[in-house]
């Protein structure tokens, strides 16, 4: 019963709770329905669903989520005036490419990234969500923002049915109540910046032990607030090291103990660019290449700047594993 993988959950998390007990529970469960012994790679894929209002959509395949930045540095949109005209293209190009749901933010929080308004990161975000749920009514669209008033206009507005939260609901009390009466689905994000502007508070020994605890906290309160609908996101560089994204990424498999989608976003992050000696913008390759990896320990959910790159990388995941 206690596999390898198994091993490992038991070493990494320190349950204080009844939650955390049945999360074990239900990682023993896992492991011996799985069989998994040595996760090279994440054999025999948990299937999850996430709810839509009405719409339950099953996730029988990874999914690819396009990242439209409204913002300078944006590798997506590259507009200096952000159109609704612009970001039709950019969206139009994502959703051809095979994009199954289109991220939409209006705040940096790249390192060094200049402080936005909460007025100002509306206008931006408002022009891009008129314009993309007026073109295409049935598209998914996710908000990324850690601002519960931002989060809610959008919401009642245009219809959003994601909401991203960077911050994992640390920078704005409200945000976990906002997507409770909502009802719409939530990525927790685990991150060590206090604030966008503040980088990091302190490290823990082992970054995998400080992220799972910390997702299993927040995901034990949401649950108790109704929010059902949750999507995992460790956080790739978010106040880590280089070294510390890497061996998230070598140990994602274990956050599927958590039991639900799990969401991977390196794309040209400097994670990547920096051990290789290269740009953000040479940086597709090197995405791609992790990208694969995080499929192979369990990825649900690819977070991209190049929707065709991502699509064709899931193509060929599933050639070479069909039954996962």
């Amino acid at each position: 019963m206690c596999t390898k993988l198994f091993a490992k959950i038991i070493q990494k998390m320190c349950f204080s709770s009844l939650e955390g007990t049945k999360i074990l529970q239900n990682a023993e469960k896992f492991v011996a329905n799985s069989g998994i012994v040595v996760p090279l790679r994440a054999k025999n894929r948990i299937m999850h669903s996430l709810r839509f209002g009405k719409r339950l959509v099953e996730l029988t395949s990874p999914q690819v989520m396009g990242i439209v930045n409204i913002t300078p540095d944006s590798f997506s949109v590259h507009c200096s005036s952000c159109s609704e005209a612009e970001v039709l293209a950019s969206v139009s190009n994502m959703l051809q490419a095979g994009a199954d749901i289109i991220d939409v933010g209006g705040y940096s929080t790249r390192p060094g990234a200049a402080f936005v308004s909460e007025e100002e990161e509306w206008h931006r975000v408002s022009v891009a969500l008129r314009a993309i749920r007026s073109t295409w009514k049935d598209v998914i669209i996710s908000l990324d923002t850690f601002r519960s008033s931002i989060a809610q206009k959008a919401i009642e507005q245009y219809d959003v049915q994601i909401i991203n939260d960077v911050s994992g609901g640390q920078w704005d009390e409200r945000m976990y109540d906002i997507v409770s009466c909502a009802r719409v689905p939530y990525i927790l994000t685990h991150t060590r910046w206090i604030t966008p502007s503040q980088e990091s508070a302190s490290a823990c020994e082992d970054v995998v032990s400080e992220v799972l605890h910390f997702l299993e906290e927040r995901l034990n309160r949401l649950h108790r607030m109704g929010v059902s609908d949750v999507i995992i996101d460790p956080g790739f560089g978010l106040g880590k090291s280089i070294e510390e994204s890497y061996t998230l990424l070598r140990e994602l498999d274990v956050f599927q103990v958590l039991q639900c989608p799990v969401l991977a976003g390196m794309s040209r992050k400097s994670m990547l660019f920096k051990p290789l000696g290269i740009t953000p913008l040479e940086a597709l390759n090197a995405t791609t290449a992790v990208n694969m990896l995080a499929l192979s320990h369990g990825a649900d959910i690819l977070r991209v700047h190049d929707v065709l790159e991502a699509r064709q990388a899931v193509q060929l995941y599933r050639m070479t594993y069909p039954k996962d």
